[in-house]
């Protein structure tokens, strides 16, 4: 009966060594196929790849400035622009970058939400959240708790330290309207 047990306890032991590891193999892929445009651009191998930043004015948030900058990226014959907004953190930065084709969107989602702000702090929830998220995990947004709107940028996906509160959505339109512009005018 004891070497029944043992043998039974054995099997259990291969069963659940063998389970974790196909699921940390699984973890180990999704996260390499998680990749931001920016990952994919810049990481392209056999060519040359040149970064060139130009610096945009801090972005005020609510307690103190992170740095933003235009971040173009020439990749052989190919270009792409990126708007990053850095935030320092106690031991590493978090960052966004945000393709300009995504900016775009960014913009119309937040000229859409403004008007969403007043209707939505009326309403009177106990809480509400609306935001935009783009395709590599950047998030704009409010959320309105106590009577009281609060409008947030997330940089990246996924971390703690990465969320930036802004008194107001003004502030982060004419930011992103401004890269916008900045960006067109190195395209010429």
């Amino acid at each position: 009966m004891k070497q029944i047990l043992k043998i039974t306890a054995s099997i259990t032991m291969i069963l659940l060594m063998t389970n974790a590891t196909l699921l940390a193999q699984d973890v180990k892929k999704e996260a390499e196929g998680l990749k931001t445009k920016m990952d994919v651009f810049s990481s392209k191998t056999g060519t040359i790849t040149k970064f060139t930043d130009t610096k945009l004015p801090n972005l005020k948030t609510s307690f103190g400035v992170v740095e933003t900058k235009i971040r173009k990226i020439f990749n052989g014959a190919n270009s792409a622009y990126f708007y990053q907004i850095t935030k320092e953190g106690k031991y590493s930065n978090s960052t966004a970058s945000i393709e300009y084709n995504d900016l775009l969107e960014v913009i119309k989602a937040l000229k859409a939400l403004q008007p969403e702000v007043e209707k939505d702090i009326l309403s009177n929830p106990d809480y509400l959240e609306n935001k935009f998220v783009t395709v590599d995990g950047f998030q704009v947004g409010y959320y309105v708790s106590g009577k009281k709107a609060s409008w947030y940028i997330k940089l990246e996906k996924y971390g703690s330290e990465n969320t930036l509160f802004i008194d107001n959505g003004n502030i982060i339109e004419t930011s992103f309207v401004d890269a916008k512009n900045k960006v067109d005018e190195l395209k010429k």
